[in-house]
Formats: C-alpha cells, structure tokens, sequence
C-alpha cells in the first residue's frame, strides 16, 4: 500500500425531506448572497427550483439569483456568462441543483468569481495554479458523478473540442434527497449508474499490491451498484435501490475506493474525447472504451483482472488469464445489460476513420508529447490501438 494523505471535508444530509436545511447549511458557511444554478426545464416544471428559492427567501436569503441552461458535458461558454453575472450581482455563495454537470459548472463558477481577473479555463488547461475559490453547496437530482463530494471538475472547451478536468475543492454540503433522482429518464440514470462504477473500477485497476481493505470496499460498492441497478430495471420506482446507488454514487467518487494506490482513470482520459468531440453521454463513452482498454492491457497483471473476476462475478475456474478475460466479457455483459454502448455505433457515432482515431489519439497524448494513465502508461499509438478496437 502506498502512502496517502486523506481529507473528504464535504457535509452529507440524506434523505427524503434533507433539502429543507438548505438555508441553515448556506448560512452556516457563510454564504448571503446565492447564485442557484440548474439544468434544464426539468427542475422548474418539477417544483424543485420554486421550493428552493422558497426555502431561501424563507430563510432570509433576499439576494438570490437563478441561472439555468447547463447541458451535459458541461461547456465552457455557460461558465464563463455565469461569472460574469455572479461577479455583477456581488454573489458569494453558489449553490448547484442538478447533477455532475450543474455541479462541475457551479465549481468553474466558485473559481471564476473568486479570480476576476483570469480566465476560468486558465485553470482548466494548467497555466493558473487555484488558490483561492467561493463555496459550493449542493442539491443532488441524479445519482452518477459524484461531484458532489469529489475534489475535481470537468468542463467542455466547444471552441477547440476539448473536454478536461482540473482539481477543485469538494462543495461544503450535498443535499441528497434519492426521491429526486426516481424521475430521471432511463437512458442518463443507467448512464449515471455507469460513471458510479468506473469511479471504482478506474482506481481498482493498480500494479500497487497489499491493499486488502481498499479492495473489500471498492468490490463492495461495486456490487451493491450492480444488484441494485438490476433492482432498478426490474422495478423504476424501487426507492430502496435508489437509495443504495446515490450513496454509492458520493462514496464511489470521494477517493476512499481507492485509497493507498495510484489512480489510473484511463477510460476516463480515453472517454473525455468522445464525449468532448461528438458530445455522448459520459457514462456511455466510459462504457465504450473500457473492455477495448482492459484486454489491450491486462497482461500486465493478469493476476489483478482474475481477482476482480473471482470477487465481482464469482468466476473461479480456469487459468490466471481465463479467469482475467472471462471478468473483462462478464463486466462487457453487465454493460450491455444495462443498454449501455461498448463499440462506437452503439455510442452512436459510427465507424470513423483512421485519420480520426488518429486525431482522438493525439488529443488524449497531448498531441503525442505524453504518455497517460498509470496501470499501463498510454502513448498515442497505445490509445489509436485501443480506439481501433472500439471501432466497430
């Protein structure tokens, strides 16, 4: 196990009717003056914004500004029109009402409004170092990403089709009522429920060896996620698993999963370019690379990939490397199951060229000047391979 230093600083209040403390949780970080920041329609037509801003100006909060409009695969663009009115109406508190896109914009938003003087995405492409943010506080809709305990932010630069990640700090608070998230539609749930997973898987996979107590927890959650979304197929208004999966969803992503062991997120590096370039669902560009990614690599530690068969999918027979392959097919399967893509005409966007398998290479590398990830360090002709897999 290596060394690690550990600090999840986020405030949980779960539970049907936890949005009612929303004001008492703002207050008590020092926030006056809120920006509410929402996705789409969705959360009017649903009362949640109304009851909020309620509950706000209940709670003496007469300073409250509202902004709706994020989309997935957050963009840059909105971020950047949001500071700019946060910064006019002097806000210094900001608080999301949505999921991992409402919350990553609302962190670029905390950050921009803290630094006026600098471009938010001078963070976001490493030229800034962030030292200094406002708070956020969080009301969660949807169970998936995690960013509502997690210390990092993804945002779209539409400009040049980049999407990238910088490290944030965690919001204060998350507000997780799972009743909120029993209207999602099927497709963007399952999608969640996939990105919930691979925030495990992606720090499971490690050369790190002795971790054991790291690992009971990471295959515990990665269970429980899949019986319950199974629950969830069978039976959509089954509060229980709902329930189960937003828990899982802020545990998966607060880093405890992966505690003790370098974090490799190669689906994820390999993911952020499909869904910057063509705009997929996040949860699905995961699912699209992830088996191409696993048998391009798992001769590395085979051992590892026949553990992880033996302790999620109870595959015991056969040799180090059947076991290996038999648990990359199983987690494909589940995948499907799920109606989650594996190959790029179930992601939607069709075969593509080389020339543009080439081009996608180039982005994750840094147009080829690094090599990424850590279980099996990636350089451009690595991902072109494992893209060239997905291909189909």
């Amino acid at each position: 196990m290596k060394n690690f230093e550990y600090f999840c600083p986020t405030e949980i209040i779960f539970g049907q009717g936890a949005e009612n403390t929303v004001a008492k949780k703002i207050r008590k970080h020092g926030g006056r003056r809120v920006m509410i920041l929402y996705g789409g329609g969705s959360a009017v037509k649903s009362g949640l914004i109304p009851k909020i801003e309620r509950l706000l100006t209940a709670g003496g909060f007469a300073d409250v500004k509202i902004l709706g409009g994020v989309k997935p695969n957050p963009r840059l663009s909105f971020a950047r029109q949001a500071v700019r009115e946060a910064v006019d109406a002097k806000i210094d508190f900001i608080l999301a009402v949505g999921g991992g896109s409402v919350i990553d914009t609302a962190k670029a938003v905390a950050i921009g409004v803290a630094n006026p003087d600098a471009d938010i995405w001078e963070h976001w492409s490493k030229k800034i170092v962030l030292e200094k943010s406002l708070p956020v506080g969080v009301v969660l809709t949807i169970a998936a990403a995690g960013s509502e305990t997690s210390d990092s932010a993804v945002l779209t630069n539409e400009e040049i089709g980049k999407k990238a990640g910088v490290t944030t700090p965690r919001p204060v608070f998350a507000i997780m009522n799972p009743e909120f998230a029993m209207t999602v539609p099927r497709y963007p749930l399952f999608c969640g429920i996939a990105d919930i997973l691979m925030h495990t898987i992606e720090r499971y996979f490690t050369r790190v060896e002795g971790n054991e107590f790291t690992d009971m927890v990471a295959e515990a959650l990665i269970r429980n996620v899949m019986a319950q979304s199974r629950a969830l197929l069978k039976n959509p208004d089954d509060l229980h698993a709902m329930s189960e999966i937003m828990w899982c969803g802020s545990v998966s992503h607060t880093g405890f999963t992966g505690l003790g062991r370098e974090r490799d997120f190669s689906a994820h590096k390999l993911g952020h370019e499909l869904s910057g370039r063509y705009d997929v669902a996040h949860g699905a560009s995961l699912t699209t690379v992830w088996a191409h990614w696993a048998r391009t690599v798992y001769t590395v530690k085979p051992e590892r990939f026949a553990h992880f068969a033996q302790e999620i999918f109870g595959i015991v027979d056969g040799s180090i490397d059947e076991r290996a392959r038999a648990g990359i097919d199983a987690l494909e399967n589940y995948f499907r199951e799920i109606g989650m893509p594996t190959n790029f005409t179930e992601l939607g966007i069709g075969v593509q060229s080389d020339d543009e398998l080439k081009y996608l290479a180039g982005m994750v590398t840094f147009g080829g000047t690094r090599k990424v990830a850590t279980f099996l360090p990636m350089d451009k002709d690595l991902v072109f391979e494992i893209y060239s897999k997905a291909n189909h």
